[in-house]
C-alpha cells in the first residue's frame, strides 16, 4: 500500500510491534540524509524536570531499544536514579513518528563490550577524556584530555571505561504515527501492562 508514494505498512494487518518498527526503520534508512537512527531521549530528574536530548538507536530487539552512554552524564544520572525513559523517532522524509516508553536495564557487559570494539579509534579514547555533561573550563582541557589517552593507549586496545555502558529501553508503549491529510493522522498504540505480557492494538484518535 501506497501513500503520496510512499510505502506506509499495514497498521491493520500486525500483531506486535517490533517488525513494523524494523521494515520503518529500513525505509527511514534509504530516505533519511542524516542519521535514521537518531532519537530523542526524556528522562526526568530528581525534582521530576524533563530533559531531552537526540542520541542514536544502537540496537533493537524484542527485549527493547539500546543506546550508549556515559553513565556519569546528565543522562546517564536521571536514568539511573528511576530506571524510566522514553523515545521519539521523526521521520521528516517520510512524515511518520514512533513514541516508545518503558522501564529501562542496563545492557550486559559482555553487549557494551562487543558495541565498544565497533567504535572509531578516536571515540573509544573520548569515552575516557570527556568528563560528559560537567563544566569544561576551556577547550584546551578536553583536547590535553584527549591527547594523554592517546598517548596512554598509543599501542593495543583501549578497554572500555567502566563508567561507560549501555541502557535498553524495554517497551510497555510503542506508538506509530503516520501523516494524515487535515491533520487526520493514524496512530496506532501497542500496550501491554509489563514486559513479560503480550501487546494489546489500539487505534488511536489523531
Amino acid at each position: 500500500m501506497t501513500e503520496n508514494g510512499l510505502t506506509t505498512g499495514d497498521f491493520t494487518e500486525t500483531s506486535e510491534p517490533f517488525s513494523l518498527f524494523e521494515g520503518w526503520l529500513k525505509e527511514a534508512t534509504a530516505s533519511e540524509i542524516n542519521d535514521p537512527n537518531g532519537v530523542a531521549l526524556a528522562t526526568v530528574d530528581a525534582n521530576g524536570l524533563p530533559d531531552v536530548r537526540m542520541v542514536l538507536l544502537k540496537g533493537f530487539d524484542e527485549r527493547g531499544f539500546t543506546f550508549y552512554t556515559n553513565f556519569e552524564s546528565q543522562k546517564g544520572q536521571e536514568i539511573l536514579g528511576n530506571m524510566k525513559a522514553a523515545m521519539c523517532f521523526h521521520w521528516k522524509s517520510l512524515r511518520r513518528q514512533v513514541r516508545i516508553r518503558g522501564p529501562v536495564e542496563i545492557v550486559s557487559d559482555q553487549e557494551a563490550d562487543e558495541y565498544y570494539a565497533t567504535r572509531p579509534r578516536g571515540s573509544r579514547i573520548g569515552a575516557w577524556a570527556s568528563k560528559q555533561s560537567r563544566p569544561l573550563e576551556s577547550r584546551f582541557a578536553l583536547e590535553k584530555a584527549v591527547a594523554e589517552y592517546t598517548a596512554r593507549y598509543a599501542i593495543g586496545e583501549i578497554p572500555r571505561p567502566a563508567h561507560w555502558s549501555g541502557f535498553r529501553i524495554m517497551p510497555t508503549s510503542i506508538e506509530f504515527w503516520k501523516d494524515g491529510k487535515f491533520r487526520l493522522h493514524d496512530r496506532i498504540e501497542f500496550r501491554r501492562a509489563s514486559i513479560d505480557q503480550g501487546w494489546d492494538k489500539v487505534r488511536m484518535y489523531p
